[in-house]
Formats: structure tokens, C-alpha cells, sequence
């Protein structure tokens, strides 16, 4: 099957190469792990086998959502569906805490290689900073999803502005390192990675902020070429949530078949429209 969610022959192992989603930002508190635990989700929703790598060996956010989520399951006795998810340890090895060393970057290669021909989509985690393994899940990816909350100082990480000119006088370090994957791939002749940037914490008033925002993030996506997206309004059920490892998409479960609020509706039509616009760009391949 294909993200599309229609049937197709099945691959043999030597010819699948299932997509890999990048969430990543050189930036801590956007997101990240909250973005990727609901695109995991709704993959799985959608019939698909998803396998999940956390490189924020230091936070470790997402292999805690997912060992929270282990937890409910267990102590409720509830089937929730789960990906197959390997933690930054998992990816280093105990020698080498930090991912420092090439062995740390082969048995990445290594690990995502084989999830690419297990399974039908491979989310992967990234830390707040620039990291050898971070690197090397960029240049392994088919699509970026970056995180950003709707502030002058999130955009920051994408590209400098000069608000009084209304110019874009660069693209940041991380900027300068996805568009230099992105040139590898395409020397590769492979298809370079296609960039969301998902705009987080969206405020529900209009604001003179906001309008600068949506004029910066304009002139930032015409200049590095990315695409943006919607992301998830400021909600403390997001907070709440991560605790029993659930998602605005398993809110029938958490609410324990009682009517959900409008607010609750309207954040999980909020999650179920980034997911349908990343399935839209994302197909497995079958030759």
C-alpha cells in the first residue's frame, strides 16, 4: 500500500524503499517530537507500518512519548498502535553516548537502510543542534518537516531578515546545511528533499506580529524554497496528552467515549491537515 492509501503490488525486498520523514530544527522548544508523535500516528491511522528513530539522545522527548504511550496500552490492557522505534542509545551504542564517532554514523546508515526495506515510512527525530548523526538523517531524507513557533526568533534558524529593507540577507547555518543535502542528493540523481516548515503555536488573533511573520516566512520560502504549512495551535491538551503518550488523533480513546470538545475537535482536524498534506508529497515506491 502507499500513503495514498491504495493498494499496490507488493514490493520484494531488494526494490522497496520506503520514504523517510525528517523532523528537524537546530532549535529546541518548536515542537519536534509533538510534531513527529502525531505524523507517526496518523501514518499509522492510515494502515501503514511505521518504524521511528529519536537522535535527541540528550532530551530523548519522542522515545518517552513512545514509552509512555507503551504504558497506557499495558496498563489498560487497550491495543494502540505503536511503531517500531529504536532510541538514540540504541543508534550510538553505550561507547559512545554522544554520536560522536563514525561507528555512530554507520550504524545510523545501517539502522535506516534496514527500516527503509521493513516497513512503509520511517520517521525520524532530530536534536535542537547540529550533530554528526543529525547530518546524516537529513541527507538520508525524501521530505524535512521543520517546526517553527510563529516568532521572529524561531525564524531565525531558516534565514536573516532585515525586517526594515524587507530583505532576506541569507539562509542560517541550518539553512546552508539542508540546501547542501539537498545538492548531494541531486548529484546522487536522486530526488532532493522536499522542506515543510510547519508554523507551530498559532495565535487566534490577528496581530501586527503575525502579518510580519507571514510576510518573513513569504520571503524566506521564495528564497530557500521550502513550503509552509499550518501546524498546531498553542493547546495545553498537547502538554496533557504526552503524559499517557496519546495524540489529538487518539482523543476518542483518552476522553474514554465522551463528547470531545470544539477546541479538541478543531486541534485534531489541525493535526489531520498536516498529515494529509505530507501524504500527499510522500509515495512508496514498488520498483
Amino acid at each position: 500500500m502507499n500513503l495514498f492509501g491504495r493498494k499496490s503490488a507488493e514490493p520484494t525486498p531488494a526494490s522497496r524503499a520506503a520514504p523517510v520523514i525528517v523532523v528537524g530544527n537546530e532549535k529546541g522548544g518548536c515542537g519536534k517530537s509533538t510534531t513527529a508523535m502525531h505524523l507517526i500516528v496518523g501514518l499509522m491511522d492510515l494502515g501503514h507500518r511505521v518504524a521511528s528513530i529519536d537522535l535527541d539522545i540528550r532530551q530523548a522527548s519522542l522515545s518517552r512519548y513512545v514509552a509512555n504511550r507503551q504504558a497506557y496500552a499495558n496498563a489498560l490492557g487497550r491495543d494502540v498502535g505503536m511503531p517500531v522505534h529504536y532510541s538514540g542509545v540504541e543508534v550510538t551504542g553505550e561507547d559512545d553516548p554522544g554520536g560522536e564517532t563514525v561507528r555512530a554514523t554507520e550504524r545510523l546508515q545501517f539502522l535506516i537502510d534496514g527500516a527503509r526495506v521493513n516497513h512503509d515510512v520511517l520517521v525520524i527525530d532530530t536534536p535542537g543542534s547540529d550533530s554528526p548523526l543529525s547530518r546524516v538523517a537529513h541527507g538520508a531524507a525524501n521530505l524535512l518537516v521543520t517546526p517553527v513557533n510563529d516568532s521572529f526568533v524561531d525564524l531565525d534558524v531558516l534565514g536573516h531578515i532585515d525586517a526594515r529593507k524587507k530583505q532576506v540577507l541569507g539562509p542560517s547555518h541550518y539553512s546552508e546545511m539542508v540546501l547542501e543535502k539537498r545538492l548531494n542528493q541531486s548529484q546522487d540523481n536522486s530526488a532532493p528533499m522536499e522542506w515543510f516548515v510547519v508554523r507551530n503555536r498559532i495565535g487566534t488573533l490577528d496581530s501586527h506580529n503575525a502579518r510580519d511573520v507571514d510576510w518573513a516566512l513569504s520571503k524566506l520560502a521564495s528564497a530557500i524554497k521550502f513550503r509552509v504549512l499550518p501546524g498546531f495551535s498553542e493547546r495545553v491538551i498537547f502538554r496533557e496528552l504526552f503524559l499517557v503518550g496519546l495524540t489529538i488523533l487518539d482523543l476518542k480513546e483518552a476522553s474514554g467515549g465522551k463528547p470531545l470538545s470544539a477546541s479538541h475537535l478543531a486541534a485534531r482536524e489541525e493535526v489531520r491537515g498536516l498529515v494529509s498534506a505530507i501524504v500527499e508529497r510522500v509515495t512508496v515506491p514498488t520498483s
